[in-house]
C-alpha cells in the first residue's frame, strides 16, 4: 500500500497501522505532501476494520525535525496570501461544540476526530511542526535519544498549528511558555518528567516497547471502548462537568447494549482471552 503515498510508509501487522514518516536523510522534515499523504493514511486506518491501533514514528534517526526549510524560504518570499493556513480549508475558524461532534477543526483536527488511538513513537529529534503534530496524537513515547525544540520563535515565528491550545493542557501554562518561549532542546527524559510524553525508553528497545503497548491495546480491550473513551476525553476539554457526566450516562445506556460488553463479561467468567468484535 506505500506506494499511494507520497514521504510516507503505511503498513498494517497485526491489527496495528504503522505510519512512517519517510525522509530520513531530511530527519523526515515536514512538506505539503507529506501531510496530505498522513491524513490520507489516518484515514484509511480509521475506515479498516482490521486497524485497532495506529503509530505513526519516523525513519532513520530522526521523528520530524519541523518544516523543511526550502519550503519556509519559499512561504517567506511569497504573498501573505498564498501561504497555506494552519486551518484547513474545510474547517470553520471557530467550530462551535455541535461541530466538534463531528470534527475538530485545523490542520490537525482530524487526529482527534479519528477514533482509533493514535501513538507518536518519537524515535529521534522532533521540532517545530512536527512537535506540534506529535501533541496531537493521543499518547507519546519517546526513545533515550529523541530531542524536543518548539522552535517557532528561533525562525521568527509564533506557536502555530493549535500548539498554544494543546501543549498548556499536557504541560500547564508556564511550562508551555518555557518550551514556546525559549525554544529550547528538551530531553526524553526531561519531556517525560514534564508530562509531554507518557514514557521513555531505551532506543536499542524502543520500538518494541512501543509495539507491545500498541499490541495490548488491540488485543485485550474492547475497540468500541477505544473509540468513545477517546471521544470522551477530548469533548471534555470543552464541556463543563454536567455535559461529561450526561454524556457519559448516555455512552454507558449504549455499552450496556453492546457486543463488547457482553464478550467483556464472557472472557472474564470463562477465563480466557478476548475476542472483541468492536460492536
Amino acid at each position: 500500500m506505500s506506494e499511494a503515498y507520497e514521504d510516507i510508509r503505511y503498513a498494517v501487522n497485526e491489527a496495528i497501522a504503522t505510519i512512517t514518516l519517510d525522509r530520513p536523510e531530511r530527519l523526515n522534515a515536514w512538506t505539503n505532501a507529506m501531510q496530505r499523504s498522513l491524513k490520507r493514511a489516518v484515514s484509511a486506518a480509521a475506515q479498516d476494520d482490521a486497524v485497532r491501533v495506529i503509530i505513526v514514528t519516523g525513519a532513520g534517526r530522526g521523528f520530524c525535525a519541523g518544516a523543511d526549510m526550502g519550503l519556509l524560504q519559499g512561504v517567506s518570499a511569497a504573498a501573505p496570501s498564498t501561504r497555506e493556513p494552519a486551518r484547513a480549508s474545510e474547517d470553520a475558524p471557530h467550530a462551535s461544540a455541535s461541530e466538534r461532534a463531528t470534527g475538530y477543526p485545523g490542520r490537525f483536527g482530524y487526529m482527534l476526530s479519528c477514533p482509533k488511538p493514535i501513538i507518536a513513537a518519537i524515535n529521534g529529534p522532533c521540532a517545530g511542526i512536527g512537535f506540534a503534530f506529535a501533541l496531537f496524537c493521543d499518547l507519546r513515547f519517546a526513545s533515550d535519544k529523541a530531542l524536543f525544540t518548539t522552535s517557532f520563535a528561533q525562525r521568527g515565528l509564533i506557536a502555530e498549528h493549535g500548539m498554544s491550545w494543546m501543549l498548556p493542557r499536557l504541560v500547564g501554562p508556564a511550562g508551555a511558555l518555557d518550551l514556546l518561549l525559549s525554544a529550547r532542546r528538551v530531553s526524553g527524559e526531561e519531556a517525560e518528567r514534564l508530562g509531554l510524553v507518557n514514557a521513555t525508553f531505551k532506543h536499542e528497545t524502543f520500538l518494541s516497547e512501543v509495539t507491545a503497548y500498541a499490541e495490548r491495546l488491540a488485543q485485550v480491550v474492547s475497540p468500541r471502548s477505544l473509540a468513545v473513551i477517546k471521544a470522551q476525553v477530548w469533548q471534555a476539554l470543552s464541556q463543563d462537568l454536567g455535559a461529561a457526566l450526561d454524556l457519559a450516562d448516555q455512552e454507558m445506556a449504549k455499552s450496556f447494549e453492546s457486543a463488547d460488553f457482553k464478550e467483556g463479561i464472557a472472557h472474564f467468567v470463562e477465563r480466557r482471552a478476548p475476542r472483541f468484535t468492536g460492536r
